[in-house]
């Protein structure tokens, strides 16, 4: 047994979200996404391309409600580290915008071409460039792997509030399964890498959101990290998105009354 009764194939299992949805209807899904993604940029203010750094991948775009000064919100996109791009994802600004937040979308270097610990680096910087050059202060969410890295720069300055979506908050499973081939992490590094494991006694708010009908290892990373942030006598909020998987939580951002929308609004003063 290589981790909490699972052998190989079971914690392969545990976390492939891709199967656990269906193949083909998580290909309808990115499909319906990229579709709703670009006709919102056609429509709406969208820097695009900014440069965070270097990097091919260190470029960001930000979507604009049309008010001035308005609050920002900052979404890392998921993919376990390994695929996936920010055009994807700009549907999920609709619920935001409808309320007067910004939503800036960075990109991040994918593995195997960049380390877990390069990938934080880059959102760090990507954090402070928007800092520097677009909002003093902001709230940082992200999805799936994104939730990972919203919760490991949540330190950076100008964090205000974390809104942290179907996240990976222990990446000792992730060492043992499949999804390490490519991300080639030691038990060093997915220990440092691990924000259950690093959780300061104070800092911005943190909302912990999940599907009621994720799989069960992610449903559970999700609710012992949010239990070891009320441990450290940290703000936090569990919120459990009934009747969403992985994928359908996403929809309560794209919504204008959704749950999601719902917590940054309240993190932001909207």
């Amino acid at each position: 047994m290589l981790y909490r009764g699972m052998d190989k194939a079971a914690l392969d299992a545990a976390y492939n979200t891709a199967a656990a949805a269906g193949p083909e209807r998580r290909d309808r899904i990115i499909a319906d996404w990229t579709q709703r993604s670009a006709a919102l940029g056609a429509k709406t203010e969208v820097r695009r391309d900014l440069r965070y750094g270097e990097g091919a991948r260190h470029r960001l775009d930000i979507y604009r409600c049309g008010r001035a000064k308005a609050p920002l919100l900052v979404f890392i996109h998921g993919g376990y580290w390994q695929f996936s791009d920010k055009e994807t994802y700009a549907f999920l600004a609709a619920g935001p915008l409808a309320h007067g937040v910004d939503v800036a979308i960075p990109e991040y270097t994918l593995a195997p071409a960049a380390t877990i610990d390069a990938i934080v680096a880059e959102m760090r910087r990507a954090l402070a460039y928007l800092r520097a050059e677009v909002c003093q202060s902001f709230v940082v969410s992200g999805h799936s792997a994104g939730g990972h890295l919203a919760t490991m720069t949540m330190d950076a300055p100008g964090v205000a509030g974390v809104v942290a979506v179907s996240g990976l908050y222990d990446l000792e499973p992730i060492r043992l399964s499949y999804l390490n081939d490519k991300l080639g992490m030691d038990e060093a590094t997915a220990r440092r890498n691990s924000p259950l494991h690093h959780i300061a006694t104070a800092g911005p708010p943190v909302t912990v959101a999940w599907g009621a009908a994720e799989l069960s290892e992610l449903c559970r990373q999700s609710a012992e990290y949010c239990d070891a942030l009320v441990a450290a006598g940290r703000a936090s909020t569990r919120l459990v998105l009934d009747g969403q998987d992985h994928y359908g939580v996403l929809e309560e951002f794209a919504n204008r009354e959704g749950k999601l929308t719902a917590a940054v609004r309240a993190l932001a003063g909207r």
